[in-house]
């Protein structure tokens, strides 16, 4: 199998990461080719999976500096599939957008008998009009058409389509054209039994709430939106001792910084930059409420937030606006405020910094529901069951192997919080791993889900 990702390198990107372990452990030789991150070397093998990585192109700007990063990396790729081919064998393409161009890569692959796996991760027409607005003038309207096509293209050569949700399996079936059963919906969710809390080896003040945020901060990702609760939080409600811990880069983590400085909140605002898994894990275990300021776009409306599956996760009561998709993941487990209303949503935070027993509630449930409904496995099944159906193979077994007992610490030697003791993880999710310790309380019935 010959994966390609162009936004982020692997492993990075969690879902790819995923997707290649539950290949490997199905029996599959898995390939990689994506960009490099700061410091990686040309070629990798992690965990059986072989690596190959370019050189990123240029921050782009503008049309032709779109179309530059996107030739250049097209470019970069098909030579670099040659280079993996000459390695070895491989039978599937799987292209993972943005950008929809790979479909003809896979197209001219298709003469030696590869087949093609369209992971359908983002919608670019949706982004383009989430961004630019819709489209007015000649110019405007001709990109958002060759967006289209580009898209089209993308579901019309692929052997099957994989979609993050089920409403981008409806815009497939609409859209592109496709049966339904051409399309498989395999969730980004978490691997419950390694995301999970931990006790945190340096805890904040107990006397300080701490938000945070994680992802991508491009101009759709609403990351501004964090600031100005902040500024609505700080300065105009008098919570001094609320904090913000801001994980993530993007086109837009330089204004953000230097907003952060106009808005007089560098005291309260820190920003990790890019982190790994290990930085996440302490991070969200240590936090008191995550935050998805995503704003209700066209885009972000259909698309599911990794983020707060995160949260999930990691047992953290989180605030989001009303997007049709945040909502399908989080259900009732997170509250929710009107998109853009920015008082809305500090009164939702609020409303959690004073109450601790709905911190806890909400943690709990939260976490429950990752488990239960958004857990990667099931979704890890569905997905290797497309390539089985594609290739005839079948091994038995899971795709994603399943511990006899959970481990009691990580392995950086970490102490996991006991999820099935209720009186440690309702503690912990009333401190989160703050210096003082709370005063004993009466565990919180978990209602199962």
């Amino acid at each position: 199998m010959l994966i390609i990702v162009q936004n982020l390198p692997v492993p990075l990107d969690r879902r790819v990461w995923l997707e290649c372990q539950a290949l490997i452990t199905r029996g599959y030789r898995v390939s990689v080719i994506c960009p490099k991150g700061p410091g990686d070397p040309a070629r990798q093998h992690i965990d059986g999976v072989d690596i190959y990585k370019y050189a990123p192109a240029p921050e782009a700007k503008g049309l032709l500096g779109f179309g530059w990063e996107f030739a250049y990396s097209w470019m970069r790729t098909a030579w670099l599939s040659v280079r993996v081919r000459r390695a070895g064998r491989f039978d599937v393409i799987q292209a993972c957008n943005p950008p929809d161009t790979y479909w003809l890569l896979a197209w001219l692959w298709r003469a030696f008998g590869v087949r093609f796996v369209f992971d359908h991760h983002d919608l670019n027409p949706e982004l383009f009009r989430s961004r630019f607005g819709e489209p007015h003038g000649a110019l405007k309207n001709l990109e958002y058409r060759m967006l289209l096509w580009l898209e089209r293209r993308s579901f019309r050569i692929a052997d099957h389509i994989v979609s993050t949700n089920e409403s981008y399996k409806s815009i497939a079936v609409k859209r592109g054209g496709r049966r339904p059963e051409e399309v498989t919906v395999v969730r980004s969710g978490p691997d419950t039994q390694q995301m999970r809390p931990i006790h945190p080896e340096h805890p904040h003040s107990a006397e300080t709430i701490n938000l945070v945020y994680v992802g991508i901060m491009g101009p759709q990702d609403g990351v501004d939106q964090v600031l100005h609760l902040m500024d609505e939080l700080v300065h105009k409600r008098g919570h001094i001792n609320v904090t913000a811990t801001l994980m993530g880069f993007g086109d837009c983590l330089e204004d953000l910084r230097a907003e952060t400085l106009t808005l007089r909140l560098h005291d309260h605002v820190t920003f990790t930059g890019r982190v790994n898994r290990i930085e996440m894990a302490e991070h969200l275990s240590r936090a008191d409420i995550g935050l998805c300021p995503d704003l209700k776009t066209p885009l972000n409306d259909l698309s599911t937030m990794n983020k707060t599956m995160e949260y999930m996760a990691y047992a953290l009561p989180a605030v989001a606006y009303d997007l049709v998709e945040t909502k399908v993941s989080g259900a009732d487990t997170v509250l929710y405020a009107p998109s853009g209303d920015i008082s809305a949503f500090a009164d939702q935070v609020e409303r959690l910094i004073d109450d601790p027993a709905l911190r806890v509630a909400l943690g709990q449930a939260a976490r429950q529901r990752a488990v239960d409904v958004m857990d990667w496995r099931p979704q890890a099944e569905a997905y290797v069951g497309v390539y089985d159906d594609l290739t005839g193979h079948h091994q038995p077994g899971p795709a994603v192997p399943t511990a006899d007992r959970p481990q009691a610490r990580d392995a950086q030697g970490r102490r996991y919080v006991d999820l099935a003791d209720a009186t440690e993880l309702t503690r912990y999710l009333l401190s989160r791993g703050a210096q003082a310790t709370p005063p004993a309380v009466q565990p919180v019935p978990v209602r199962r889900r």
